[in-house]
């Protein structure tokens, strides 16, 4: 968790131990604040659930927040569907060759059994969302790249 900025490792910490949100909103969070973007309330909301599934051990929320923030930069820099598309193919792609799996269940091999601490994730959450912010930092047409 070193290398990661201390500003992403203050949003994670604080949306998983001030406001007990999943790790699909921190990524959220972190991607719009890397731009400097406000987003509508209605699109956390829409994150409620996508941590594994809703605790099932699906496809893990650090990738589920990064596509949802993809799609929402490609619609307001008016990207066609299909390079909107692509862009998330490659993220989830990248995640993949990055942390080993797009799925909870690796990911978090112990699963969301009952008395296990919560936010056992932290530590991955903060590397994703650090890399995530380099990865659409990088992609000029779709963010214009994270604010100094």
């Amino acid at each position: 968790m070193s290398d990661a900025p201390a500003w992403i490792r203050e949003v994670v910490r604080d949306s998983y131990w001030g406001e007990d949100v999943n790790c699909a909103t921190a990524m959220l969070r972190v991607l719009a604040r890397s731009l400097g973007m406000e987003l509508h309330p209605q699109v956390f909301a829409a994150a409620t659930g996508m941590h594994g599934a809703g605790c099932y051990g699906a496809q893990c929320g650090l990738v589920e927040g990064g596509l949802m923030f993809l799609g929402i930069m490609g619609r307001k820099n008016n990207l066609p569907v299909a390079e909107i598309e692509a862009l998330c193919r490659a993220f989830a792609a990248g995640f993949e060759d990055r942390f080993g799996s797009l799925s909870c269940r690796v990911l978090r091999p112990q699963g969301f059994a009952p008395g296990q601490p919560p936010h056992m994730c932290e530590d991955l959450s903060v590397r994703a969302v650090t890399w995530a912010v380099d990865w659409v930092g990088a992609r000029d047409g779709v963010a214009g790249g994270p604010e100094a």
